[in-house]
């Protein structure tokens, strides 16, 4: 039986840290160590990190990396890359890194190395539809229907990489069963120009299916005809998208989940938005980073720097939250993905063994794009009784000439670091701002396909860091279901009326809500 993390002796040793670091003040730490920021920053590959106004120093760092030891995280980073089935619950291996790794690359597990040549015909055949989509004219508007993994990931990538998009081409994601997403989306589409992505594993996501029934039924209203040639499918279940009228599909494996499926056929969107090359090249970063997260030793990894921090701040200053704040605007989305790919993966209450835990897991994670949220949420973050952890991104060159913005946009980024460290003192009370609240602050030369590759695969990684720390299982995601289930049970009572066997609650907002 795997050793509980809290059971370990590094531990009861950052216990202890905790204890003496009591009254740990930034400012101080900056003052005593001129090598401080050096010391907290690393190079990886396409981004750089300061973590230097964080609440930890080396002692702390070396404890957490003891923890990393005693929880056994080399030998489940190297399961992990061994194609092992990590995924327990399941019994499944999780190798979403393997669609990203090179066609001829060496030293593969024989697992990995099985099922690489496939993983290279679908990506082929993919990238040689999206290029015929590309060069197809008549087509000028891309509708994806999905929804979590499905939706979130290829909308963030097509949003970021927005500046490198084919002309005459607009995407939109439908994900939603609310049906005035999908009608606000049809609006003003015409059948012959548009492509329906249905992106379904199974071909059974009840969203998903009721948006891809509804707009087939628009398709075929509106004068289409040729449901084969617009409509495609990302799924496994190619029987049931040929019953549907869908003759292209391309599928993936059980060893892509949802919420890292973004490097499979799932990217079809993205591939359509920035071509064969451009998703070769996200790829092509994360992959980078895949091998930086594999080989780097854990003192310089820093997917596990950022896991093992987020270990400190969840379970031993009693964080529950963590903001993340893009400073650009192209990066809006990067949040909500983030959301998913951490608080589905990580927020569990057992583990491996369905154990209760006796420790916190995921924080919720939550934010909004700079400069937006400065005159938003920043003065809890700045004046807040609670303390929360942020994270900004920036990108050194802009995608635009205007004059003068970026400059601004940047200065405010680190202005706000600053402000969270040093504060400001107030006799009167109301204009004072305590100061030693934590931030890190990531920083892409420019934003590209590589380095939100690269970007995206460490956030990845560093959710399977604090995870194994933890001993969960980063990879199911049992805690959607419940929900799934007892809406079906109740979709028909809101015709029928009946509320027998229902809680009072639940009958009485069945009673308000009633159709027909």
């Amino acid at each position: 039986m795997p050793v509980r993390c809290e059971k370990t002796p590094a531990w009861a040793r950052l216990e202890a840290l905790k204890d003496e670091r009591r009254g740990f003040d930034l400012r101080q730490a900056f003052a005593g160590d001129a090598g401080r920021a050096a010391a907290l920053s690393q190079e990886a590959p396409y981004l750089f990190a300061d973590l230097s106004k964080n609440l930890i120093d080396a002692e702390v760092e070396q404890a957490l990396l003891q923890l990393a030891a005693d929880c056994g995280l080399e030998a489940k980073r190297a399961a992990l890359f061994a194609g092992e089935p990590i995924n327990s619950t399941e019994g499944r291996a999780v190798m979403h890194w393997l669609l990203r790794t090179p066609a001829d690359a060496a030293g593969l597990a024989p697992a990995a190395a099985a099922e690489l040549p496939a993983v290279h015909e679908t990506l082929d055949a993919m990238l040689a539809y999206a290029e015929k989509v590309r060069a197809d004219h008549t087509i000028t508007d891309v509708v994806n229907i999905g929804i979590g993994g499905s939706d979130l990931g290829p909308q963030m990538a097509v949003l970021a990489l927005a500046e490198q998009v084919a002309p005459g081409k607009h995407f939109h994601f439908v994900s939603n069963v609310d049906g005035h997403e999908l009608a606000g989306v049809l609006k003003g589409l015409a059948p012959e120009h548009t492509l329906f992505l249905i992106a379904s594993k199974t071909f059974t996501t009840a969203e998903t299916m009721a948006n891809a029934e509804s707009a087939k039924r628009w398709y075929e209203r509106s004068g289409g005809t040729d449901i084969a040639g617009h409509f495609a499918a990302l799924t496994t279940n190619v029987e049931a998208a040929r019953a549907f009228g869908i003759e292209t599909t391309f599928g993936f494996w059980d060893w892509v989940g949802g919420r890292y499926s973004m490097w499979s056929a799932i990217g079809l969107p993205v591939a359509l938005a920035v071509g064969a090359e451009g998703f070769r090249r996200l790829l092509a970063g994360a992959h980078a980073m895949d091998e930086h997260f594999r080989t780097a030793p854990l003192a310089h990894n820093l997917p596990v720097r950022l896991g093992l921090l987020d270990v400190w701040y969840r379970n031993f200053l009693g964080f529950t939250s963590r903001c993340i704040a893009p400073y650009h605007s192209a990066l809006r989305r990067v949040p909500a993905y983030l959301q998913q790919l951490e608080m589905e993966s990580n927020g569990k209450q057992v583990d491996l063994d369905g154990r209760p835990l006796a420790v916190g897991t995921s924080p919720v994670l939550w934010g909004e794009p700079g400069t937006n949220g400065q005159h938003a949420y920043f003065q809890m973050l700045h004046q807040g009784t609670d303390v929360v952890p942020l994270e900004f991104v920036a990108v050194r060159q802009p995608a635009h000439s205007l004059e003068g913005h970026h400059a601004k946009l940047l200065a405010n980024a680190i202005a706000q670091a600053q402000a969270l460290m040093v504060g400001k003192a107030d006799a009167g009370g109301h204009r004072n701002f305590l100061g030693n609240r934590p931030s890190s602050f990531f920083v892409l030369d420019e934003l590209t396909p590589e380095s939100l590759g690269a970007f995206i695969a460490m956030y990845e990684h560093r959710v399977f860091v604090s995870g194994a720390v933890w001993g969960i299982n980063s990879f199911d995601q049992w805690g959607v279901e419940l929900g799934k289930v007892l809406a079906k049970d109740l979709e028909p009572r809101l015709a029928s009326g009946d509320v027998q066997g229902l809680d009072a609650s639940t009958a009485q907002l069945l009673g308000r809500l009633k159709q027909g």
